[in-house]
């Protein structure tokens, strides 16, 4: 389990910064106020999916 939880966390941190990056590159760029809703959710979902995924096709 823990090398699933580990794989979820670097795939969060790869896509969800790539995600935040095409979401809110004008605000990254100019330093302006984040949504951090939006930036939550950018992590959250490919974590969710990563895990979910190996736990799909893991033998039981």
């Amino acid at each position: 389990m823990r090398p699933i939880l580990i794989r979820g966390i670097v795939v969060a941190i790869l896509v969800g910064t790539i995600l935040t990056l095409i979401n809110q590159f004008e605000r990254v760029i100019a330093l302006d106020a984040l949504n951090w809703w939006k930036m939550g959710l950018s992590y959250l979902v490919p974590f969710c999916v990563s895990v979910f995924s190996a736990l799909a096709v893991k033998p039981k």
